[in-house]
């Protein structure tokens, strides 16, 4: 959303430390610029649906029509400002203008219901003087989602059940990534629309699905929230039509903070200058692209400093510390993706360079106390 690398960020989880050493949200500071703000900026349209974490539920500033979205609805949970909490059903437009309430009898998942509100946006709220920005922030196959409405989908493979409603909610995504490209297709925007589709993290182990049964990793160590390949390499599905050629394939690594360089290029706008990513439109295309010296991440899951976690990838090595003085791990992509074998002790300048970068890419904040070298600040 920012463009930032996260150890640049004042969120770097779910939850942080405010108050008094309470494990709370963390809203995303004004001060970063939203691909959405950008985007608006140029004169584009912009628009959101879905879940949106980077706010609190007690300042509507925070929330997706306070950070650049023209229109946005968005559930939110949580206490409110007046006391009380939300409904999670209760879907907020343009912060608390309006609310439109999810009936989950009423729609095969709540993915479908987000659709339904993203076509009639199209149909009803488009500004065709305008070009579009349109977030779709999806859920499944998320852990935490009302229950499917009844369906038989395979049934004939015999899965556990909850296995087998895991794969029903990906269907159904599918089913819905459709309908928004075949709405596209009939309002002859295709050839006009760059269209990204991937994942914010690896597969999930929640609520008792076996996050191995599909084999979900694809072979790789870990799930979600792990620094392992298994909870940070995703696939990115790109499209548009007449400008990237169907059936091209790239291993190049990328991360999400490229995102606002690629909308900044596709706008043909400049990124901001305190940008951490690089325009992937090049190798979407196939031209010859730059690419990242080394990519970061950072995690915090809980506030213990066991739980603060690190990973650097750089050329074919990657470093994960798990653990704010943790001992830094170390392998080789290129000849074992899978990361089953440490090599740290027997590379210790390749250590030294890892635990450099992750000493540079994190910078201290308050809200996350184990981050920036255990240093806090009072941002």
């Amino acid at each position: 959303m920012t463009g930032k690398q996260v150890g640049r960020l004042n969120i770097r989880g779910n939850y942080g430390v405010v108050g008094d050493q309470v494990w709370g949200r963390v809203a995303l500071k004004k001060s970063n610029q939203t691909v959405a703000e950008m985007l608006r900026g140029a004169g584009y349209q912009t628009a959101f649906i879905g879940k949106w974490h980077l706010g609190v539920p007690q300042d509507v500033t925070t929330w997706a029509a306070g950070r650049g979205f023209d229109y946005a609805v968005q559930e939110q949970w949580g206490e409110k400002a007046e006391g009380g909490t939300f409904d999670t059903r209760e879907h907020w437009v343009n912060g608390r203008e309006d609310s439109i309430f999810y009936d989950y009898t009423q729609y095969d998942c709540l993915d479908e219901f987000r659709t339904e509100l993203a076509l009639k946006f199209l149909d009803e709220k488009r500004d065709t003087d305008k070009p579009l920005f349109l977030f779709m922030s999806y859920r499944s196959p998320h852990a935490h989602e009302f229950n499917l409405r009844k369906n038989s989908r395979y049934l004939e493979h015999g899965w556990p059940e909850i296995e087998r409603r895991h794969a029903a909610r990906i269907t159904m995504l599918d089913e819905q990534v459709q309908r928004l490209l075949d709405k596209l297709e009939s309002m002859g925007e295709l050839e006009n629309s760059l269209i990204l589709f991937t994942s914010d993290n690896g597969p999930t182990g929640e609520n008792g699905h076996d996050y191995e049964h599909f084999s979900s990793s694809g072979g790789f160590r870990g799930y979600k929230r792990d620094m392992y390949e298994g909870g940070v390499r995703v696939p990115l599905i790109a499209t548009w039509r007449g400008r990237i050629q169907p059936g091209t394939t790239c291993a190049q690594p990328a991360a999400f903070y490229d995102v606002m360089a690629t909308c900044a290029e596709a706008a043909g706008i400049d990124a901001p200058a305190d940008t951490d990513g690089l325009s992937l439109l090049p190798i979407l295309q196939g031209r010859k692209s730059a690419h990242h010296d080394h990519l970061y991440w950072e995690l915090q899951v809980r506030k213990e400093a066991e739980n603060f976690r690190q990973g650097v990838r750089l050329g074919d090595w990657k470093g994960v510390r798990y653990g704010a003085e943790g001992a830094i791990e170390l392998y080789n992509l290129k000849s074992d993706a899978a990361e089953t074998l440490n090599v740290a002790a027997d590379h210790p300048e390749r250590v030294e360079q890892i635990r450099a970068l992750m000493e540079a890419g994190s910078q201290p904040v308050s809200f996350f106390p184990h981050a920036g070298g255990s240093k806090q600040s009072s941002e």
